[in-house]
């Protein structure tokens, strides 16, 4: 186990993807991680399928995205709607270092787990609401999935995209995991802060504040100019370097020059054209620019002409700044994510190894890891009612009145 958060207790009031995935990130770094859910049901993302055939219901097995998300925590199965079940979360929070939830703000009052519940309890509380609007404003209690609040509601649909086509649709949790960075190092900032204070805190992230942030160059500029900005059309991109184009094996090559100078010589020595080096048409960045679809053309006739493979060998001969567009399954046979040890392996009890994506960031002293897969519904809510108190005579009664599993 990691020592970078050894010690620290969390309790996660929370269902779907962003706020899970910030505690499991918490729970490799060494935090204890409790894990609320409702008994009958369970996390949402429990019975959820994400595969390589889209979205649906799972089916039994390993739910690898469930895993990604959880892996590592405790499981109690509380039934929030009884009223024994919030006086059992509010004991439990007496003893934790860091509460995180996604209910919206009228689910928190209605279960007695705002801010203003659990800091009377205990005042050096981390407390770190997600939302998807944010906690203030008319729609602070609308239910915010990220394809709505990150993706759609924020420009960033509306901006991706071929000019001319619809809108380009998201992947799962795209928004969320990003959201989820935000909460992590919202979290240690303030247990830092509280070690010179002694006092917690309330956070708000929402999906849509870490969207504006995702994108602020380009919103920036659209506030400035009060003007949306233009969709992308590859077709006629002005600088001819700082595109992507595809190969002869129907594989694609990002370009990433926007500093034409600087490349244009290296550049024309890999795709054998060092006779258009000084060609009155592309001498100059500004020159390119003004016949870039001439420059268009010939760049992505040769491309078609071999292989990505191929390219890559000569991209990387003239010091050119490139990648491939990778699908999925290459990512998870390439060499320089196995190196690094981006992705970790765990095992499963009924369906043996699969592997999950490790957090991005690598403590050297105290290395984080994904040490275990996720819970079974409720696995641990006796073992933690016991930690706190409770007894056996206890936790019968709790299971007859409906408030445990």
């Amino acid at each position: 186990m990691s020592e970078t958060l050894q010690g620290v207790k969390v309790l996660e009031i929370a269902n779907w993807v962003a706020a899970p995935s910030a505690c499991a990130m918490l729970a490799d770094m060494g935090a204890e991680v409790i894990k609320i859910e409702p008994p009958e049901t369970g996390d949402a993302v429990r019975s959820l399928g994400i595969t390589t055939k889209g979205i649906g219901t799972h089916e039994g097995g390993v739910n690898v995205t469930f895993e990604q998300l959880n892996r590592g925590k405790q499981s109690m199965g509380i039934n929030l709607e009884v009223a024994e079940a919030q006086e059992t979360i509010r004991q439990l929070a007496t003893t934790v270092d860091v509460l995180v939830t996604n209910l919206t703000p009228h689910r928190q009052l209605r279960y007695g787990v705002t801010y203003e519940d659990i800091v009377a309890v205990n005042p050096r509380i981390v407390y770190l609401n997600l939302t998807g609007y944010g906690m203030e404003g008319p729609e602070r209690d609308r239910s915010g999935f990220d394809y709505a609040a990150f993706w759609a509601r924020s420009g960033i649909m509306a901006t991706l995209g071929e000019l001319g086509e619809p809108p380009v649709q998201q992947r799962p949790g795209f928004g969320d995991q990003t959201t989820s960075l935000a909460m992590v190092a919202a979290v240690g900032m303030a247990l830092f802060e509280r070690e010179r204070s002694g006092k917690g805190q309330r956070i708000d992230c929402a999906l849509l504040h870490t969207a504006l942030w995702a994108d602020a160059p380009d919103l920036v500029a659209s506030m400035k100019d009060d003007a949306p900005t233009p969709r992308n059309n590859r077709k006629q991109a002005a600088n001819a370097l700082f595109n992507f184009y595809e190969t002869k094996d129907g594989k694609w090559i990002q370009l990433v020059m926007i500093q034409s100078v600087r490349f244009w010589e290296g550049f024309c020595r890999a795709l054998d054209i060092e006779h258009l080096t000084n060609d009155a048409r592309f001498e100059s960045h500004e020159a390119r620019t003004e016949n870039s679809a001439e420059l268009l053309r010939i760049v992505t006739d040769l491309f078609a002409q071999r292989t990505r493979d191929e390219w890559a060998v000569r991209l990387d001969e003239g010091r050119c700044i490139w990648a491939p567009v990778q699908t999925l399954d290459e990512i998870g046979r390439d060499p320089q994510v196995l190196a690094n040890e981006y992705t970790t392996t765990l095992e499963h009890a009924e369906d043996g190894e699969f592997r999950v994506v490790q957090a991005p960031m690598k403590f050297h002293r105290t290395p984080a890891a994904a040490t275990s897969p996720a819970p079974e519904l409720g696995q641990h809510t006796e073992s933690v009612l016991l930690d706190h108190g409770y007894t056996w005579d206890d936790i019968a009664t709790l299971q007859s009145e409906g408030v445990i599993l």
